[in-house]
């Protein structure tokens, strides 16, 4: 049975054990944010925890954060299944979607607080950057819209500026499919319809951070993911559904040309972001359960929340493409969070002629999502997860003069400050060019055997460990 909502789901991950719960009084605007960079930073990917905290000075909500990415364990049981199921649990989800099932009423319409008596800054969202950030943001929003031909809605997740009791900034880049949305409906002189919702299924949190094409309702995939309709309510001051189950729903209404300046912010590459002049939400009502739980995604310098969820996803997206796509024979894709999972790209294949390296790298750059301005392919006995091996390969598998290709006049990572400046200030976004390396750190020709002791005899070692008594020494 998929989870029905967000408590739901946290129940597992406690009976897991893979949530801590902080009942220490926290400060939301400094001591939050320095908190979940030491977790991620100190604690392995792989033993790392989701996180409670229970009291957050001078509000009555608690907030949970690395619940959807916080490792890849817990992004696996997100979505109910193991790690080697993950790309059969998408799959399944983009080839049999269902539509969400509209219900009359849910629990995240429990409290209201119209016009005058709605109060954005209710909800603790911390300030990320300290003495950076302009103001406290929302991280995890999950933003529908609907476009006004198709009546088609979208839902993405985009930074939210907190600017006041019932104001918001939004930025929305890369640029998305609302960015349609806003732009069909100024065209007509009407403004946009928003709908800002957080802590739902984690299902729906997922699909919501993917990007999919232009005219999919990504409550129609998570649907599909679930196995079960999404249900959703219609809000109350607005056209849109959001999910029935969700934790908070705040609906607005973007003016016809409203923009002003928002950020900056600090990005997923570990940068300060632009500010610019964006769009603003009249905020116009906020639901919510009782007892509502806010939920935050850590965002900001790797490793991170966002970094571990593009991570997965992504490679999923790209072993697709180039296995199904392409007819490559890819053993394995990886992005790693150093690089935001977007810098860098590996990729491991069984190749069977010496044109293929080139062939995946091409494939992969040719993706309408953009990464991998450093990719690199080795042979498929190679863990592309472990990087000695793949430095390894590096050093003595490929020559620099024949290996390397550095390909010109592609598009941009997005928010890379690597990008040049022109006239002694960065170029515009849309005026941005980059360019892509890549290196085939595959064998060309037969190699001498490797200089390891047989197989079998590492196995056997391996087996009766306890034996030797070698331990692991503790310099202090």
């Amino acid at each position: 049975m998929p989870y029905r909502d967000l408590r739901e789901y946290l129940a597992v991950l406690e009976k897991k054990g893979l949530i801590c719960h902080i009942q220490a009084e926290v400060d939301k605007d400094w001591e939050l944010s320095a908190v979940c960079r030491r977790t991620f930073q100190n604690i392995p990917q792989e033993r790392r925890p989701a996180l409670m905290f229970d009291r957050i000075k001078g509000h009555s909500i608690p907030l949970v954060v690395g619940i959807l990415g916080g490792s890849r364990q817990i992004y696996a049981t997100a979505l109910e299944a193991d790690l080697e199921q993950v790309l059969e649990k998408w799959e399944s989800g983009v080839k049999h979607p269902l539509k969400p099932r509209l219900v009359k009423n849910g629990p995240c319409q429990e409290e209201v607080h119209m016009s005058e008596e709605a109060n954005f800054e209710m909800l603790p969202a911390p300030v990320w950057t300290v003495g950076q950030d302009p103001a406290p943001y929302h991280t995890s929003p999950l933003v529908i819209s609907r476009d006004p031909e198709t009546k088609v809605q979208n839902m993405g997740v985009y930074r939210v500026q907190v600017k006041g009791p019932r104001r918001a900034g939004l930025m929305i880049n890369p640029p998305r499919n609302m960015n349609h949305h806003i732009r069909k409906n100024e065209a007509e002189g009407r403004g946009t319809e928003v709908a800002i919702v957080f802590g739902t299924d984690p299902v729906v949190g997922l699909t919501a951070v993917t990007p999919f094409p232009y005219g999919v309702n990504e409550l129609d995939v998570a649907g599909g993911i679930r196995g079960e309709p999404v249900e959703v309510v219609h809000c109350l001051t607005v056209d849109l559904e959001v999910p029935a189950t969700a934790e908070i729903v705040v609906e607005g209404k973007i003016p016809c040309k409203g923009r002003e300046t928002e950020g900056p912010f600090g990005e997923y590459g570990g940068y300060m972001g632009t500010g610019g002049e964006h769009p603003f939400i009249e905020i116009t009502c906020i639901t919510h359960r009782r007892n509502p739980i806010y939920q935050a995604f850590l965002s900001q310098m790797p490793p991170s929340e966002s970094s571990c969820i593009k991570s997965i996803g992504r490679e999923n997206i790209i072993r697709r493409h180039l296995k199904n796509n392409l007819g490559i024979p890819v053993h394995d894709v990886h992005l790693p969070e150093s690089g935001g999972a977007t810098g860098i790209l590996l990729i491991s294949i069984k190749k069977q002629n010496r044109f293929q390296p080139f062939k995946a790298m091409m494939g992969a750059w040719s993706h309408h999502d953009v990464f991998g301005k450093l990719t690199i392919v080795v042979d498929d006995d190679i863990d592309i997860r472990d990087s000695f091996q793949v430095e390894w390969a590096l050093s003595f598998r490929m020559q620099p003069a024949e290996d390397v290709y550095v390909i010109k006049n592609t598009d941009p990572l997005t928010l890379d400050p690597s990008q040049p400046l022109q006239s002694g200030e960065k170029v515009k976004p849309t005026d941005q060019i980059s360019s892509k390396l890549g290196i085939d750190a595959t064998r060309k020709h037969s190699f001498p055997a490797l200089a390891v002791p047989p197989k079998e005899h590492l196995e056997k070692v391996d087996a009766q460990w306890h034996r030797y008594g070698i331990r692991e020494i503790n310099p202090s």
